[in-house]
């Protein structure tokens, strides 16, 4: 099976042998995990895609593959349109096409470990004014076919120093203890890898750039617990670290343990936990308790231990990412590409014995490669870096104390009026999001709109949400909060969480342009003020391209922005590099 074309056609063999008409592929695992293990890419293998969200349905006579609005120009260089019909989850659900293509009759299979009850109950109800039904599936159909698939990690479970973490785990079941106690639960379910990850203080290499371990968790309200992890994975250190308030029990146990829960009351995120569990626990006589996972609010609002690690992690990457722009302003086009350039971004990074890993694949765009906001570079799209082009590159770091985030776009030769407008657009937004000031209570979608002003004014957009959530040395993709008018305005913001800052703009066939710092949610105090206030304070540091910025443009306030930027650039970058590199930076962080 070579060719996706006979993956496809394998895979209607083994529904045809299964008794489907139907199945439904997306890209997750038994933790709605954003980013997967290998074993877990079936979606990649299937069809070829390479994104981190995406989903397919596949009938006996046609496909669709459906992605956002961040994939609609990669998933047609990488999916073969011939096989699947591309559908933008803008413009039609799955679940509606589910309810539009699936004949009378049909019987569409679902692998209930990879979709929440929600999706499952929305489905099954769509199809069945079709006429049709849904079925979980006892083997996945794409496992059964996958020859060659990947097993899970074994990798050994590290232990997060509590002069890292900021709390004790002990202390962290303790409160969520005093949670379910408030609730009236006798247990909560966590199946978020980061959320296990984050409780109890322990850290993995399961996922490529995401320091999570593969496990469940089960928090009782007299604060111990069950930790499910493969037995192969623990150490002494990690055993000794848990102490005997929790109970270690294999991954491969967690489905039967589930039903150990009869009669009492359980707490399950149906956001973070996939439609198999609850279905365990209804048949085992449970009560369940629809309840968000009582990590997600904590993990998300950095203790004062987190944030002066965070600070200290940026501080140290932004050094290393300066050092990779001076390099990049001198080399860029003596024979170079978006690999060779990626791999020394990744090279200066790993110059510091406190790097863990990247944390997530860096997304390096040269030209019209830059236009494609998650592109991912392999030996098949791989572009020349070539003068009178924009290179954006966005990429980070996995430290002990911290995670990053950051994007840069530099100009390579002289850039087109064009290009200097736009950057000065998206840097405008970029200033008037990260000058914010808002009172308490406020949610992210409310401020998204200061980053796409000035773009708007000129009938301009970027296809993604401005900001995310990061956590510490955990996921760079962290919620609940988010700064994105798409599908709700989400969480209010609170002193203590960490959001990146990072409009766009994307000339398709053209050029691509991102600025991302990350900023802390901070308290304010003003004279005056009738309510709390909050504001942004910015933990990124490093040059922006100067030859981008129309000085004309901006204005004095914004100017000032940028001016007052540099010399902190210059304050906490400058002495950690030296030499050419340290003259480069001087001259770039002069006043406008």
């Amino acid at each position: 099976m070579s060719t996706y074309e006979a993956r496809l056609s394998a895979l209607r063999e083994q529904m045809a042998k299964d008794g489907l008409d139907g199945f439904v592929v997306p890209i997750c695992d038994e933790h709605m995990s954003e980013y997967v293990g290998d074993y877990a890419q079936r979606l990649a293998w299937l069809t070829g895609f390479g994104g981190s969200a995406g989903s397919a349905v596949v009938l006996k006579d046609k496909a669709a593959i459906f992605v956002d609005g961040r994939y609609t120009i990669q998933v047609r260089d990488q999916v073969d349109g011939k096989l699947y019909e591309y559908v933008g989850t803008a413009d039609h659900s799955l679940i509606d096409w589910l309810g539009n293509n699936a004949p009378e009759g049909a019987t569409i299979g679902y692998d209930a470990w990879l979709h929440t009850q929600d999706w499952a109950k929305s489905a099954s109800a769509k199809l069945q004014k079709a006429g049709a039904k849904l079925m979980a599936v006892q083997t996945n159909p794409i496992d059964a076919v996958w020859e060659d698939q990947p097993e899970p990690s074994l990798a050994k479970l590290d232990v997060q120093p509590d002069e890292f973490a900021g709390k004790s785990s002990a202390d962290k079941r303790a409160d969520i203890a005093d949670w379910l106690m408030d609730e009236g639960l006798d247990a909560t379910v966590i199946a978020a890898l980061d959320s296990v990850a984050w409780a109890f203080n322990i850290r993995g290499q399961d996922i490529s750039n995401t320091p999570v371990p593969r496990g469940y968790a089960i928090v009782k309200k007299d604060g111990s617990a069950e930790l499910f992890v493969a037995p192969e994975k623990l150490t002494d250190d990690v055993r000794v670290h848990l102490g005997n308030a929790v109970s270690l029990r294999d991954y491969a146990e967690f489905e039967t343990a589930l039903s150990e829960y009869r009669g009492q009351k359980v707490g399950v995120d149906p956001e973070r936990s996939v439609s198999a569990i609850f279905e365990q626990l209804e048949n085992a006589g449970a009560t369940i308790i629809k309840k968000r996972d009582p990590t997600i609010l904590a993990k998300a609002i950095k203790n004062e231990t987190e944030i002066n690690g965070h600070k200290a992690a940026q501080a140290r990457d932004g050094a290393a990412l300066t050092r990779f722009l001076h390099w990049f302003s001198e080399n860029a086009l003596n024979d170079q590409d978006e690999l060779s350039v990626a791999a020394k971004l990744a090279e200066f990074r790993g110059q510091s014995d406190k790097l863990r890993d990247l944390s997530f694949r860096t997304i390096s765009g040269a030209g019209p490669n830059g236009a494609l906001c998650h592109y991912s570079v392999n030996e098949e799209t791989n572009r020349k870096i070539e003068t009178g082009t924009l290179y954006l590159v966005d990429s980070g770091g996995q430290y002990r104390d911290g995670t990053t985030d950051v994007t840069r776009t530099m100009a390579v030769g002289e850039p087109t009026p064009e290009m200097i407008k736009r950057y000065t657009q998206v840097l405008q937004g970029h200033i008037a999001l990260a000058k914010a000031v808002f009172p308490k209570g406020t949610v992210g979608g409310q401020l998204d709109i200061l980053a796409r002003q000035y773009l708007w004014a000129d009938g301009v957009d970027y296809a993604h949400g401005t900001g995310h959530g990061v956590g510490a040395y955990l996921s760079v993709h962290e919620g609940p909060q988010r700064i994105a008018a798409f599908g709700g305005f989400g969480e209010p913001l609170v002193a203590g969480m960490i959001c990146s800052n990072e409009p766009g703009y994307y000339k398709t066939d053209a050029f691509g342009i991102r600025i991302e710092n990350l900023i802390l949610v901070e308290k304010r105090e003003i004279n005056g003020a009738e309510q709390d206030m909050l504001g942004f304070e910015t933990l990124t540091y490093a040059p922006l391209d100067r030859r981008l910025i129309d000085v004309a443009m901006l204005s004095d306030a914004q100017r000032q922005w940028v001016d007052d930027y540099h010399t902190k650039v210059l304050e906490i970058v400058g002495p950690q590099i030296e030499g050419a590199a340290l003259n480069w930076l001087k001259e770039q962080c002069k006043a406008l």
